[in-house]
């Protein structure tokens, strides 16, 4: 696949790329519960690797309007395992499987997130092992969340893919 832009793909990625960051910041007072993973799923259903741009766009927000400190630095592969998820899945799926597939590694995602985000916890703080799954069972609760929030905001994603192709169909193809 050619990873080369359009003017058109520039323009509409930088946007979803700012929606995922304005909607992580609309549902911040919510511990661990948000759209990122939706929209993550769903950009990578519809884009495949073009994703990457939106979901490092929101990566790049994020660091520019919360800081680049040590907290961000997983957030450079975090969002990637859960692209590398999708892509790995079939492109052809049953339409009744979709849902309930694309919901369901968008759970695992949140499930694992403290897992995924330990090791970088770790190397950044010294942690030993045994202070690296401290880090993982202190968070536990937080992932249970996530990972059940996840589950439930993914209903959201088979629209949001429907929304994307519809808008993908609409525009006209000169750049």
């Amino acid at each position: 696949m050619n990873m080369k832009l359009t003017i058109r793909e520039i323009a509409v990625f930088g946007m979803l790329g700012a929606v995922m960051y304005a909607s992580k910041f609309i549902m911040e007072m919510l511990p661990n519960i948000h759209l990122l993973g939706v929209f993550v799923v769903a950009f990578t259903v519809v884009y495949r690797k073009k994703a990457l741009y939106p979901i490092y766009t929101y990566v790049i927000l994020n660091g520019i309007f919360s800081g680049f400190a040590t907290w961000w630095i997983p957030y450079l592969y975090i969002w990637t395992v859960l692209w590398g998820a999708v892509m790995l899945l079939p492109k052809k799926m049953p339409k009744k499987v979709q849902p309930i597939v694309y919901m369901a590694v968008c759970a695992a995602h949140g499930f694992l997130f403290g897992i995924l985000y330990a090791p970088a916890q770790a190397i950044l703080y010294g942690l030993s092992f045994k202070g690296m799954i401290a880090w993982i069972a202190a968070g536990f609760p937080f992932d249970c969340i996530h990972g059940i929030s996840n589950f439930f905001c993914g209903m959201l994603i088979m629209p949001v893919i429907a929304v994307l192709k519809l808008a993908d169909n609409n525009m006209s193809p000169t750049t």
